[in-house]
This record gives structure tokens, sequence and C-alpha cells, in this order.
């Protein structure tokens, strides 16, 4: 996903999963195997990372039994798959904040592929820390409400009481923000009460917006972004491009 959960960002995420389905679980998979890994556990309720992920992939209408696969896959025993995490920072064109987070088996390939996509389309790599401080992690969640079935003060009720940072109304969703630490929890409660999400998760929201002028710059900006959602490599891409 990139950017942040605005709804035409969304609308946009979700066809490429319908057009992308096999790629989007492939990605999801692949951050469960991590979460097993580093969590200890592929019980969800001693596994908060895990427990994330899997709200994530339900946001994503993976099936049950694909999730129940990857977990016996990740927990058994000499599992060969070894990915580790590795998050890029950078500037996009016009110095658009540009955070990509990645899970690869083969550090030296993601590395050459994230200079080369940044150096191509007008943007570089830079240090770690040269733009996530103008981020904010957020855990967002999005409840679609284009056919008005839902009322917003019904919802952003439900949305504090269970712990919620914040509730606002898109126009055709609801989004509700939370501290990383109380996400699951939120998650979880909204979801005993008959919510469904169109996506949820940990997101880096920018904490400001920039817009780009130039057709060119626009251009390759798009282009970036597509490369870098493309890439099998990367889970996440976070920007601070205001594309409305």
């Amino acid at each position: 996903m990139s950017g942040h959960s605005k709804w035409h960002n969304i609308q946009k995420t979700k066809g490429a999963q319908d057009a992308k389905r096999a790629s989007a679980f492939t990605k999801i998979s692949k951050e469960m195997i991590v979460a097993v890994k580093e969590g200890g556990s592929a019980d969800p309720a001693n596994n908060s990372r895990l427990a994330a992920v899997i709200t994530k992939a339900k946001a994503a209408n993976m099936p049950n039994d694909n999730i129940k696969r990857v977990l016996e896959r990740a927990s058994g025993a000499g599992s060969g798959e070894n990915y580790e995490s590795i998050t890029y920072e950078g500037y996009g064109p016009s110095g658009v904040a540009v955070i990509v987070e990645t899970m690869t088996d083969s550090r030296n390939r993601t590395a050459a592929n994230m200079r080369h996509f940044f150096d191509k389309y007008g943007g570089n790599l830079g240090a770690s820390g040269c733009v996530a401080w103008s981020f904010d992690k957020k855990g967002v969640l999005i409840i679609d409400n284009e056919e008005e079935e839902l009322e917003e003060d019904k919802v952003m009720e439900d949305a504090l009481d269970a712990g919620a940072e914040d509730f606002s109304n898109e126009g055709e969703c609801f989004e509700i923000t939370t501290t990383p630490d109380d996400f699951n929890t939120v998650a979880e409660t909204l979801s005993v009460k008959g919510y469904t999400f169109v996506s949820a998760q940990v997101e880096m929201v920018p904490q400001n917006y920039q817009k780009l002028e130039k057709e060119e710059d626009i251009k390759n900006m798009e282009k970036l972004l597509d490369m870098l959602d493309d890439d099998d490599d990367v889970q996440n891409v976070w920007h601070n491009w205001d594309n409305d």
C-alpha cells in the first residue's frame, strides 16, 4: 500500500489487490512468516505482531484456510524460509519523502533494486532516519460506508470506547486511528461488534503532505510507486505526496 489511507488510495489499493491477488497474499504470507519467527509463536494471542498481520490479511480478504496454511508452514520444523525486514528511506521527485518496508532473503538484491528505482525516477536513497522523523506510526482502520448504511455517531462512539485515538469521516469511509500498541485491541473489539475493514494495519502516517507541480515529477513519482509496489521484496510504501 502506498501513502496514507485516504479513501481514493484505499480504492486504488483494493483494485490493485483484486488484479494482483496472488501477489498481495504472497506479501502478507511473508509478513506472517517473519512475525512467527521473530515473535516465537504462531498463536496470535501470544504474538501481537502476528495478530496485527492477521487483521491485515482478513481486511485484504485472504481466506482463513490460506492463513492457517501459512501459520502451519511458518511454525513447521526446519522451515527453509529465511526473510529479514529492512526499511529504506529516501526522496522521490522534488524531495517527496518515501519509506519502503521490505522483507527479503537477499539483502544485496533488494538494496540494488531500491537504489535503481529511486535513481531512475528522479529520487535518491538516503540514510536511515532521513525522513522517518516526519512520519508518525499509527494503527489505521478503514470502514467502508459508501452505501451510507452506518451511522457516524454510533461508529465513532464504538471506536472511542474500544480505545481508538481518533476518528474521522472521510465521506465514503470512516478512518479510525490508534496507537500501535492499541491497534490489536481496537481492531478485535470492533470486529466483535460486527464491523469489517477494507484496510487495517499499522502505518507510517506523514505529518504533512507535499504537492508536485511539474507534470514530469508527477509521472516519475507514479512510476516510482508502481515499480516499488510490483517488487516482490516490498511490503509497504509510505510517502507524503499529496496526489488528490
